[in-house]
């Protein structure tokens, strides 16, 4: 290989690693002076082009992000001045000038700002649940159609859609690139909250597919909402859902065995837990509120602080679910409630709860319904209605290693041995 051929391949890695860190920023930074996060991620790519042309030649500079983000900003002050240009051209011939994007400032904000304003725009409530995910990944986890794609094991043609669709809808519906105040931030912010905690439930817990875990998800969820908490200390939930995903993610080392198998709450190796997202997670929870992030914190606080699974507080966990329950009715959290009161009370109080939600519609093919019936009907010793439920759970759930470990729970109901279930992340289970 020549000494040209190692530089240029030196510093096309060198682009790739600082784009793939950087993006976010430079789509914010763009996206703030033309206000459409389309065009902004256009311009992103048109720096990402000129560095792959320049560094190879001109060196990798010494603050390569910068010189991303200053030449996408470059590129978005050229396009509004041509914008004002055209607008005056036909202003002239009398047409409106309302006929094209009024001109933006071209005066840069914090950078922090710029990012705080691009997370609010992708998630923003006007666009569905699966377009604010695929465009937050896009725009600020910065992962390829193909990866999201790969992640969520949905098409790569729907992923791309749903990106299109998610610009387009912005777009015409003119959604402003700013970061919103008084009930409207307030309201904003439950769907970036929401969007950040699918995000890591999805590689927390894979709904479907042969893997338990997708560790990227759940590492750039986190990464989000630490940049959320960063952002906006004011807020007790960006803190709340920091710390809970702190909590979550301490656990992964040890939620599957050497291929990939599950391992249950009960039988997991606590010094596989990573100590140190243990205590950022608590730093977090200091600061956290008393909402809904910020109560499951708490519950996956108490897992943190026990050093055995018999030292677990089951009451403290029940109550909590209590709070929660109050604050976020569904039959999902009323479901953890009712795993929390089987640890605490017993199986038999658990058992009335869980049958009370057998007509419950959100809870129609959710596997973790039949699958938490089960556990309560063989620690009760009705084996042969356990196995019925566990194979009816088996049945219902995607995810090939939930199944495998569902139908050993179904087959192993022979008196011999018993065990835990999975719960979903700020539930009682891995």
């Amino acid at each position: 290989m020549t000494e040209r051929a190692t530089t240029h391949g030196t510093a096309a890695t060198a682009v790739e690693t600082v784009f793939r860190i950087e993006s976010a920023r430079i789509i914010a930074g763009a996206a703030r002076i033309v206000r459409d996060v389309g065009i902004a991620e256009e311009l992103a790519q048109d720096a990402l082009v000129a560095a792959l042309e320049r560094w190879p030649r001109e060196g990798v500079p010494d603050n390569p992000g910068a010189w991303l983000t200053a030449t996408a900003k470059h590129r978005a002050v050229d396009l509004v001045r041509r914008r004002e240009v055209y607008a005056r051209k036909l202003a002239e011939v009398g047409r409106s000038a309302q006929e094209v994007p009024p001109p933006e400032p071209a005066e840069p904000d914090g950078i922090d700002d710029d990012l705080l304003r691009l997370i609010f725009t992708a998630c923003h409530p006007v666009l569905s649940a699966e377009a604010r995910i695929a465009l937050t990944l896009r725009l600020l986890g910065g992962l390829a159609t193909p990866e999201i794609a790969r992640a969520f094991l949905v098409p790569e043609p729907t992923v791309a859609q749903r990106i299109v669709r998610a610009k387009r809808t912005l777009a015409k519906a003119a959604v402003p690139f700013e970061v919103p105040y008084g009930e409207d931030r307030a309201q904003r912010l439950s769907s970036v909250l929401e969007v950040i905690y699918l995000i890591f439930n999805e590689g927390y817990s894979a709904t479907a597919g042969d893997d338990l875990l997708r560790p990227r998800l759940c590492e750039d969820a986190l990464r989000l909402a630490r940049v959320l908490a960063a952002l906006m200390p004011a807020e007790p939930e960006t803190h709340g859902l920091a710390a809970l995903l702190e909590f979550q993610a301490s656990r992964t080392a040890a939620r599957t065995g050497p291929d990939g198998r599950p391992v249950l709450l009960a039988e997991q190796n606590r010094s596989r837990w990573d100590g140190l997202l243990i205590r950022r997670g608590f730093d977090a929870l200091q600061r956290a509120g008393t909402g809904p992030y910020s109560v499951q914190a708490a519950i996956a606080a108490c897992h943190a602080k026990a050093r055995h699974y018999a030292d677990t507080d089951w009451e403290t966990i029940a109550a909590l679910y209590e709070r929660l329950l109050a604050l976020s009715p569904s039959p999902v959290v009323a479901l953890n409630r009712a795993v929390a009161v089987s640890m605490a009370r017993g199986p038999a109080a658990a058992l009335e709860l869980v049958d009370e939600l057998a007509a419950e519609p959100a809870l129609r093919g959710y596997h973790l319904l039949p699958s938490v019936r089960g556990d309560l009907l063989a620690r009760l010793g009705r084996s042969a209605e356990a196995r019925a439920e566990f194979e009816r759970a088996a049945g219902l759930t995607r995810n090939e290693r939930e199944r495998e470990l569902l139908s050993e729970r179904a087959a192993s109901l022979d008196g011999s041995r018993q065990a835990g279930l999975r719960r979903p992340p700020g539930a009682t289970g891995r």
